[in-house]
């Protein structure tokens, strides 16, 4: 699981590095404009940084952080997809485009391996 939940968690900070320079904040009309986008990502990528050293460290609650970001993973995937058939034209680059799309494969890939640990786990509880 450390390997899918370093590469998910890498696209989501790239597209996050991304989404600043698409003014994302206009988008989604963040309160507090720029300043409110950037205490979101304080808080997302703090939260995706703690969960990687829980999954490293193979702590109880590494199985939760890696749903939380998987979650963020697929949900990234989704609300780009929406905003694009709405006509938003905000990343249309081909590597932004690329980056959303390895967001859902590697949250994908994060949610075979969470499902596999998860049996695991309740394989040594029985």
């Amino acid at each position: 699981m450390p390997r899918s939940y370093f590469w998910t968690m890498l696209f989501l900070i790239l597209h996050q590095i991304d989404a600043a320079y698409c003014k994302e904040w206009e988008m989604f009309q963040f309160p507090g404009g720029v300043q409110g986008f950037l205490a979101f990502n304080l808080a997302a990528i703090s939260l995706v940084l703690v969960g990687y050293r829980h999954v490293l460290l193979n702590t109880t609650q590494a199985p939760w952080y890696a749903a939380v970001c998987a979650a963020l993973g697929v949900g990234t995937f989704l609300i780009h997809a929406g905003f694009a058939l709405a006509g938003q034209e905000q990343f249309h680059l081909p590597l932004s485009v690329a980056i959303i799309a390895l967001c859902l494969a590697c949250a994908a890939w994060l949610l075979r391996d969470l499902r596999r640990v998860r049996g695991q786990l309740a394989r040594q509880a029985t």
